[in-house]
């Protein structure tokens, strides 16, 4: 039987998990910069900063519909008075502009234009009177109410500048900043590509979802899930399937895939059993020199072994995972993610955290840095509560309902309900 004190010396020979994603992820570059089409740039990460061709709004226009006129005609500094307790203001209506208006025209005194919102404001004029605030006359309108200068006016440039640096590079296409770089004249930007992934599940005992697993055959959900991961953090995921432990089978299906793929995760096989075949064939020494992946036992709970490398000639990068759906979902967060946010070139790599106070007394491994499922919650008056799902890391109905996972260092053993923890916030959008 092991003593704890065995399985502390056991954790403490393994490496830290801060120092094996420092040494993964430095060995990895962002994609080379891509010049996409508006319409394409969404989901992207920008590579260089983008700075406005042209201001915005691009000419003086108006903001609603209404009536442009000379703010000084309103208040009775012209021809024609202002209204007093009960009176109107009159003004001739000279003409009618749209927002495909484009002949300049010009207001004189005691006039003015029906207007529609977006339309080029008459030169002289700087002030829209909305439509409510009028008897909405046709050849003269009388105006009850009286705004202030500029009301109703949006002056060209006045939002976006010509020369705004409108995203830094590393900034995400939303939909909104698709918006502003058309409206300041932008057709193409700069990024970089979303990282094309492929995802292979390998073991002679795996078999297609649509049955239920039984003795000598299980469901391979890892391919799956992962490839739902890869897209969900931006990729373009490639779900390749199933692959026998056949040395030269899964040799051949690498080779292949570096010719579609930014980066390959496999899963299964990162152990040391007699059935742990990726280890043994993309570690093995040939001709002298160390394998293509190297394979390192990691202090993470669940799922201490992982690999990562280059494959084939381009060396395409290669992350290996467990085959146990829940430590293959965790080595996917811990590892797998970041290097696809890297090769993305998106910043931060990794997923925003907070501070939580813990609701109820945990356990943890000693000597490993476990990821725990949770749920957690915002308090009133400010802060996080966090509750561990029931399980623990291995169960995938845990994996599934949490909306953080909770980070607890590998020197705590046990965590007191009402103490603080990390806890990793998961975007689910539900």
């Amino acid at each position: 039987m092991t003593s704890t004190a065995d399985a502390e010396a056991a954790a403490n020979e393994l490496t830290p998990l801060a120092d094996y994603l420092g040494s993964v992820l430095r060995r990895l570059r962002a994609l080379p910069p891509l010049d996409l089409d508006l319409t394409q740039a969404y989901g992207n990460v920008l590579a260089s900063d983008v700075v406005a061709p042209h201001s915005f709004p691009a000419f003086d226009q108006a903001a609603v519909d209404g009536y442009a006129a000379r703010w000084e005609d309103l208040v009775g500094y012209g021809p024609v008075p202002s209204g007093g307790p009960g009176r109107a203001v009159r003004l001739n209506v000279v003409g009618d502009l749209g927002a495909a208006s484009w002949r300049p025209v010009r207001l004189t005194p005691g006039s003015c234009f029906s207007v529609a919102a977006g339309a080029p404001m008459p030169i002289a004029a700087d002030v829209v009177v909305p439509v409510e605030w009028t008897d909405q006359g046709m050849a003269a309108v009388e105006i009850f109410r009286t705004p202030k200068r500029g009301y109703g006016v949006r002056r060209a440039g006045e939002e976006l500048p010509a020369g705004t640096v409108l995203a830094r590079a590393g900034t995400y296409v939303a939909p909104a900043l698709v918006a502003v770089f058309a409206a300041t004249g932008i057709g193409h930007v700069v990024v970089r590509p979303s990282p094309r992934v492929v995802i292979v599940a390998t073991g002679d005992e795996l078999v297609d979802v649509g049955r239920g697993s039984q003795p000598g055959q299980v469901v391979d959900a890892n391919s799956h899930a992962l490839t739902a991961a890869a897209a969900e953090v931006g990729a373009l995921a490639y779900r390749v399937g199933i692959c026998d432990d056949d040395p030269e089978g899964l040799r051949g299906l690498l080779e292949d895939q570096t010719l579609r793929a930014d980066l390959i995760i496999t899963t299964g096989g990162t152990g040391t059993g007699p059935g742990d075949m990726v280890r043994r064939i993309l570690s093995r020494r040939e001709g002298g020199r160390a394998g293509p992946v190297t394979f390192t036992d990691v202090a993470l709970y669940p799922g201490t072994a992982l690999g990562f490398g280059t494959v084939g000639a381009e060396e395409v990068p290669v992350v290996c995972l467990p085959g146990e759906p829940g430590a293959a979902l965790i080595g996917f967060e811990v590892l797998a993610r970041p290097a696809i946010q890297l090769l993305a070139g998106a910043e931060p790599v990794f997923r925003p955290s907070v501070r939580a106070h813990l609701l109820e007394t945990i356990s943890s491994p000693g000597g490993l840095r476990e990821f725990r499922p949770a749920h957690v919650a915002e308090r009133r008056g400010g802060g996080y509560t966090v509750q561990p799902l029931s399980g623990g890391p291995y169960t995938l109905s845990g994996l599934a309902e949490a909306n953080g996972l909770m980070v607890l260092g590998e020197r705590v053993t046990t965590a007191a309900a009402g103490s603080t923890v990390d806890v990793l916030l998961l975007d689910r959008r539900r």
